[in-house]
Protein backbone atom coordinates (compact mmCIF):
# COMPACT_ATOMS: atom_id res chain seq x y z
CA UNK A 1 0.00 0.00 0.00
CA UNK A 2 2.82 2.38 0.88
CA UNK A 3 4.52 1.62 -2.45
CA UNK A 4 1.33 2.43 -4.34
CA UNK A 5 0.93 5.73 -2.43
CA UNK A 6 4.57 6.67 -3.09
CA UNK A 7 4.17 5.92 -6.82
CA UNK A 8 1.01 7.99 -7.01
CA UNK A 9 2.80 10.91 -5.37
CA UNK A 10 5.68 10.66 -7.83
CA UNK A 11 3.28 10.71 -10.79
CA UNK A 12 1.41 13.70 -9.36
CA UNK A 13 4.68 15.55 -8.75
CA UNK A 14 5.78 14.89 -12.33
CA UNK A 15 2.48 16.25 -13.67
CA UNK A 16 2.86 19.40 -11.57
CA UNK A 17 6.49 19.98 -12.58
CA UNK A 18 5.88 19.42 -16.30
CA UNK A 19 4.03 22.72 -16.86
CA UNK A 20 6.64 24.54 -14.79
CA UNK A 21 9.39 23.14 -17.00
CA UNK A 22 7.45 24.06 -20.12
CA UNK A 23 6.90 27.62 -18.81
CA UNK A 24 10.64 27.97 -18.21
CA UNK A 25 11.29 27.03 -21.85
CA UNK A 26 8.65 29.48 -23.07
CA UNK A 27 10.29 32.27 -21.07
CA UNK A 28 13.54 31.75 -22.97
CA UNK A 29 12.72 34.49 -25.44
CA UNK A 30 14.24 37.66 -26.79
CA UNK A 31 12.29 40.82 -27.65
CA UNK A 32 13.84 43.58 -29.78
CA UNK A 33 12.61 46.80 -31.32
CA UNK A 34 13.48 47.49 -34.94
CA UNK A 35 13.59 51.08 -36.14
CA UNK A 36 13.95 52.89 -39.46
CA UNK A 37 14.00 56.59 -40.37
CA UNK A 38 13.97 58.62 -43.55
CA UNK A 39 14.39 62.35 -44.23
CA UNK A 40 12.21 63.63 -47.07
CA UNK A 41 11.60 67.03 -48.61
CA UNK A 42 7.95 68.02 -48.11
CA UNK A 43 6.06 68.71 -51.33
CA UNK A 44 2.67 69.81 -49.97
CA UNK A 45 1.52 72.42 -47.48
CA UNK A 46 -1.57 73.59 -45.62
CA UNK A 47 -1.91 77.23 -44.64
CA UNK A 48 -4.53 78.82 -42.40
CA UNK A 49 -5.29 82.44 -43.21
CA UNK A 50 -8.10 84.88 -42.60
CA UNK A 51 -9.56 88.35 -42.82
CA UNK A 52 -10.44 90.43 -39.77
CA UNK A 53 -12.12 93.86 -39.65
CA UNK A 54 -13.77 96.22 -37.14
CA UNK A 55 -16.62 98.70 -37.51
CA UNK A 56 -19.12 100.47 -35.31
CA UNK A 57 -21.93 98.48 -36.92
CA UNK A 58 -21.96 94.67 -36.85
CA UNK A 59 -23.35 94.41 -40.39
CA UNK A 60 -20.69 96.74 -41.75
CA UNK A 61 -17.87 94.74 -40.11
CA UNK A 62 -19.22 91.48 -41.53
CA UNK A 63 -19.72 93.05 -44.97
CA UNK A 64 -16.08 94.20 -45.06
CA UNK A 65 -14.82 90.75 -44.10
CA UNK A 66 -17.05 89.01 -46.64
CA UNK A 67 -15.95 91.30 -49.46
CA UNK A 68 -12.26 90.96 -48.71
CA UNK A 69 -12.47 87.18 -48.24
CA UNK A 70 -14.18 86.95 -51.62
CA UNK A 71 -11.23 88.80 -53.14
CA UNK A 72 -8.78 86.50 -51.35
CA UNK A 73 -10.53 83.39 -52.69
CA UNK A 74 -10.57 84.90 -56.18
CA UNK A 75 -6.82 85.53 -55.95
CA UNK A 76 -6.28 81.93 -54.86
CA UNK A 77 -8.32 80.71 -57.83
CA UNK A 78 -6.23 82.82 -60.21
CA UNK A 79 -3.11 81.29 -58.65
CA UNK A 80 -4.35 77.83 -59.63
CA UNK A 81 -5.82 76.68 -56.32
CA UNK A 82 -8.84 74.41 -56.94
CA UNK A 83 -12.12 75.11 -55.07
CA UNK A 84 -11.91 71.73 -53.30
CA UNK A 85 -8.54 72.79 -51.82
CA UNK A 86 -10.15 75.77 -50.03
CA UNK A 87 -12.34 75.37 -46.96
CA UNK A 88 -13.85 77.94 -44.61
CA UNK A 89 -12.91 76.95 -41.07
CA UNK A 90 -14.66 79.69 -39.09
CA UNK A 91 -16.79 82.83 -39.26
CA UNK A 92 -17.14 84.95 -36.14
CA UNK A 93 -18.60 88.27 -34.97
CA UNK A 94 -17.79 89.67 -31.53
CA UNK A 95 -18.41 92.96 -29.73
CA UNK A 96 -15.53 95.32 -29.06
CA UNK A 97 -15.49 96.59 -25.49
CA UNK A 98 -13.87 99.90 -24.53
CA UNK A 99 -13.72 102.13 -21.48
CA UNK A 100 -15.79 105.29 -21.89
CA UNK A 101 -16.69 108.14 -19.56
CA UNK A 102 -20.39 108.43 -18.79
CA UNK A 103 -21.80 110.87 -16.22
CA UNK A 104 -18.31 111.50 -14.95
CA UNK A 105 -17.59 107.81 -14.44
CA UNK A 106 -15.56 105.36 -16.53
CA UNK A 107 -17.29 102.15 -17.52
CA UNK A 108 -17.07 99.40 -20.12
CA UNK A 109 -19.30 99.70 -23.14
CA UNK A 110 -19.63 98.16 -26.60
CA UNK A 111 -18.04 100.58 -29.05
CA UNK A 112 -18.02 98.40 -32.15
CA UNK A 113 -17.86 94.93 -33.60
CA UNK A 114 -15.09 92.71 -34.92
CA UNK A 115 -15.77 90.17 -37.67
CA UNK A 116 -13.47 87.38 -38.81
CA UNK A 117 -13.51 84.82 -41.61
CA UNK A 118 -10.92 82.03 -41.70
CA UNK A 119 -9.86 79.83 -44.60
CA UNK A 120 -7.75 76.66 -44.81
CA UNK A 121 -5.87 76.22 -48.09
CA UNK A 122 -4.08 73.08 -49.31
CA UNK A 123 -1.20 73.63 -51.72
CA UNK A 124 -0.26 70.69 -53.93
CA UNK A 125 2.81 72.51 -55.29
CA UNK A 126 4.98 73.83 -52.49
CA UNK A 127 7.14 75.88 -54.86
CA UNK A 128 4.20 78.24 -55.45
CA UNK A 129 3.72 79.04 -51.78
CA UNK A 130 5.72 82.25 -51.68
CA UNK A 131 3.77 83.74 -54.57
CA UNK A 132 0.42 82.55 -53.21
CA UNK A 133 1.04 84.16 -49.82
CA UNK A 134 2.00 87.40 -51.54
CA UNK A 135 -1.18 87.30 -53.65
CA UNK A 136 -3.52 86.80 -50.71
CA UNK A 137 -1.83 89.57 -48.73
CA UNK A 138 -2.44 91.95 -51.62
CA UNK A 139 -6.03 90.75 -51.87
CA UNK A 140 -6.77 91.60 -48.24
CA UNK A 141 -5.78 88.69 -45.99
CA UNK A 142 -4.48 90.13 -42.73
CA UNK A 143 -4.37 87.08 -40.46
CA UNK A 144 -2.21 83.95 -40.59
CA UNK A 145 -2.73 81.24 -37.97
CA UNK A 146 -0.68 78.29 -39.12
CA UNK A 147 1.47 76.57 -41.71
CA UNK A 148 2.26 72.85 -41.94
CA UNK A 149 4.15 70.73 -44.45
CA UNK A 150 3.49 67.16 -45.58
CA UNK A 151 4.83 64.53 -47.97
CA UNK A 152 2.52 63.25 -50.71
CA UNK A 153 4.15 59.78 -50.88
CA UNK A 154 4.12 59.15 -47.13
CA UNK A 155 2.24 55.84 -47.54
CA UNK A 156 4.81 54.42 -49.96
CA UNK A 157 7.58 55.60 -47.65
CA UNK A 158 5.85 53.87 -44.72
CA UNK A 159 5.90 50.55 -46.60
CA UNK A 160 9.66 50.86 -47.14
CA UNK A 161 10.31 51.92 -43.53
CA UNK A 162 8.26 49.01 -42.22
CA UNK A 163 10.42 46.53 -44.14
CA UNK A 164 13.61 48.23 -42.99
CA UNK A 165 12.41 48.22 -39.36
CA UNK A 166 11.81 44.44 -39.49
CA UNK A 167 15.27 43.93 -41.01
CA UNK A 168 16.75 46.05 -38.22
CA UNK A 169 14.97 43.92 -35.61
CA UNK A 170 16.41 40.71 -37.09
CA UNK A 171 19.90 42.22 -37.20
CA UNK A 172 19.73 43.21 -33.53
CA UNK A 173 18.30 39.85 -32.50
CA UNK A 174 21.06 37.89 -34.27
CA UNK A 175 23.71 40.07 -32.64
CA UNK A 176 22.24 39.65 -29.15
CA UNK A 177 21.76 35.90 -29.53
CA UNK A 178 25.33 35.43 -30.74
CA UNK A 179 26.72 37.59 -27.94
CA UNK A 180 24.86 35.50 -25.37
CA UNK A 181 25.99 32.19 -26.83
CA UNK A 182 22.49 31.22 -27.93
CA UNK A 183 20.89 30.43 -31.28
CA UNK A 184 18.08 32.54 -32.67
CA UNK A 185 14.81 30.63 -33.01
CA UNK A 186 11.59 31.42 -34.88
CA UNK A 187 9.54 34.58 -34.48
CA UNK A 188 7.03 34.20 -31.68
CA UNK A 189 5.33 37.62 -31.97
CA UNK A 190 5.57 40.68 -34.24
CA UNK A 191 3.89 44.00 -33.46
CA UNK A 192 3.74 46.81 -35.99
CA UNK A 193 4.10 50.39 -34.82
CA UNK A 194 2.88 53.66 -36.31
CA UNK A 195 4.60 55.92 -38.80
CA UNK A 196 5.72 59.13 -37.13
CA UNK A 197 6.21 62.35 -39.02
CA UNK A 198 8.54 64.76 -37.32
CA UNK A 199 8.42 68.53 -37.29
CA UNK A 200 9.98 70.08 -40.41
CA UNK A 201 13.51 71.29 -39.77
CA UNK A 202 14.76 74.64 -41.03
CA UNK A 203 16.26 74.43 -44.51
CA UNK A 204 19.28 76.30 -45.78
CA UNK A 205 17.62 76.98 -49.12
CA UNK A 206 14.53 79.17 -49.36
CA UNK A 207 11.60 78.30 -51.59
CA UNK A 208 12.00 79.50 -55.14
CA UNK A 209 9.83 82.21 -56.65
CA UNK A 210 8.79 85.74 -55.83
CA UNK A 211 6.82 86.84 -52.81
CA UNK A 212 7.01 85.79 -49.18
CA UNK A 213 10.15 83.65 -48.54
CA UNK A 214 9.35 80.16 -47.23
CA UNK A 215 11.75 77.50 -45.92
CA UNK A 216 10.08 74.07 -46.27
CA UNK A 217 13.00 72.26 -44.64
CA UNK A 218 12.76 68.48 -44.33
CA UNK A 219 10.44 66.04 -42.60
CA UNK A 220 11.70 62.97 -40.75
CA UNK A 221 9.54 59.86 -41.15
CA UNK A 222 10.11 56.98 -38.75
CA UNK A 223 8.66 53.53 -38.13
CA UNK A 224 9.20 50.88 -35.46
CA UNK A 225 8.27 47.24 -34.89
CA UNK A 226 8.57 44.94 -31.88
CA UNK A 227 9.59 41.33 -32.54
CA UNK A 228 9.81 38.48 -30.03
CA UNK A 229 12.03 35.49 -30.90
CA UNK A 230 12.64 32.12 -29.29
CA UNK A 231 16.26 31.62 -28.32
CA UNK A 232 17.66 28.09 -28.31
CA UNK A 233 20.69 26.19 -27.16
CA UNK A 234 23.19 26.12 -30.05
CA UNK A 235 23.55 22.84 -31.96
CA UNK A 236 26.01 20.44 -30.32
CA UNK A 237 25.74 22.08 -26.91
CA UNK A 238 25.66 19.70 -23.95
Amino acid sequence: MKRQTRAALMVATALVLAPLSLSAEELRQLMVTGEATMDVAPDQAVISLGVRAQDKEASAAMAQVSTRMGEVMAALGQAGIAPEDMQTDHISLNPVWSQIELDGMEQNAITGFEASNGLTVRLEDIDTMGGVLDDVLRAGANEFRGLSFSYSEAEQAADLLRTQAVEDAFRKARQLAEASGMALGPVRELRDGDVNQGVPMMAMEMARGKGVPVAPGSVTLSHSVSVTFDILEPSGAN
